[in-house]
């Protein structure tokens, strides 16, 4: 089935004191989005977003828009670059993005696409949009989301989908690093990539807890600096002022290194960013380059208000969790945790049996996920 692409912006006003995005007007915001559309007529969406976005040409989406499916990918204003994001912010612009698809396209139903990281912005959108809003971000700035245009979803997809970033990044954290500003000089023993740590997989269960309990901790450290810096600033009248830095070691999931560890139909001893050790300090591992209130908004394991597990509870949606079993990012027991945690009435769970992340490896099971979800919206009457 063909199908039309449309690209558009969404534009809306914001109060704010500081751009924390390059270039544009003070108190204007502007999103992309990409309207995908076959030839029949429908009165439902999948709106798919992320924080980061860019999905517009993914697979799953494509291949849904190509099954029958209206589809739109929503942006954010942090398209691309996640170092100062505000997980809040990210709710207003899919906010205006539904609204807009509501009163110029005339979609009576809203399906939420969440696939991989959008799974717990969409939770959190939706958990905003029928509950109590949040007035201020995780860094305690002005920010008040009950002014925001946020219309309630109908149905939400978690395909492929982590339970939040925050809590994604502290199961990938590196606790061998107790000092950031020596991010080099690490602990042997809680480094699983140095041939020198007597603990070999796979793993004994008293060393997971200590691992596990370490990463926790370096969390909380730099959430405890983050927000002293944030005093300090705030102390000497720079309420708008922010700072910059680097996380390293961000890719050191006991997963990786130890198949037993959350077991499934994964590659071993890899990641869907390559070489776990390679990718533990490259350019592009989570949080590598962040802000103070970017951190306390979306990796932070104890503030950040994206926090999937908690925001599903306040879902009551019909709702589909997708689990690709060989998938190299989001493992089973993120999947299984947000299908607990949905406070939905109507869910089901399913498993995509050797599917990756992406459907780029085994292209051959896309048809089948389509079928899935095509099958589960079409009992709801969503087509």
């Amino acid at each position: 089935m063909s199908v039309q692409r449309l690209p558009y912006m969404v534009v809306f006003e914001e109060d704010t004191g500081f751009k924390d995005v390059y270039g544009g007007a003070l108190g204007m915001v502007a999103v992309e989005a990409m309207r995908i559309t076959p030839e029949t007529k429908s009165d439902t969406a999948i709106v798919f977003s992320h924080p980061i976005g860019g999905g517009s040409f993914l697979p799953m989406v494509n291949a849904l828009a190509h099954s029958g499916h209206h589809v739109i990918y929503a942006n954010t204003r942090y398209r691309g670059n996640d170092s100062a994001l505000l997980m809040e912010k990210c709710v207003h612009d899919l906010g205006a993005v539904i609204a807009h698809a509501k009163e110029k396209f005339g979609y009576k139903k809203i399906v939420l696409g969440g696939w991989s990281g959008g799974g717990s912005l969409s939770l959190f959108y939706q958990d905003q949009a029928t509950g109590t809003r949040l007035k201020h971000t995780a860094a305690g700035d002005p920010y008040d989301l009950s002014k925001a245009e946020l219309p309630a979803a109908d149905a939400i997809l978690l395909l492929a989908a982590h339970v939040s970033r925050a809590v994604t990044l502290t199961e990938w954290m590196d606790p061998s690093i107790s000092d950031e500003s020596a991010p080099f000089t690490r602990e042997t023993e809680l480094n699983i990539y140095d041939p020198e740590n007597p603990n070999k997989a796979p793993y004994e269960a008293a060393y997971v807890t200590r691992y596990r309990a370490a990463q926790l901790e370096r969390n909380r450290r730099i959430t405890a600096w983050v927000k002293e810096r944030l005093a300090d600033l705030r102390a000497t009248g720079r309420d708008n002022h922010e700072q910059a830095f680097c996380v390293h070691g961000t890719m050191a999931d006991l997963r990786w290194a130890d198949p037993t560890q959350d077991p499934s139909d994964r590659t071993p001893y890899t990641c869907y960013l390559g070489e776990p050790a390679v990718a533990n300090d490259g350019p592009v591992g989570l949080a590598r380059f962040t802000t103070l209130r970017s951190w306390l908004s979306q990796w932070s394991y104890d503030n950040s208000p994206a926090d999937g597990l908690t925001n599903a509870t306040r879902v009551t949606l019909p709702a589909l969790v997708i689990n690709n079993t060989a998938d190299l990012a989001c493992t089973p027991s993120h999947a299984q945790r947000l299908y607990g945690a949905l406070g939905s009435s109507d869910k089901s769970h399913v498993d995509i049996a050797g599917a990756d992340h992406y459907y780029i490896e085994r292209r051959d099971l896309l048809d089948g996920a389509v079928r899935q979800v095509s099958d589960w919206l079409k009992a709801r009457d969503f087509m």
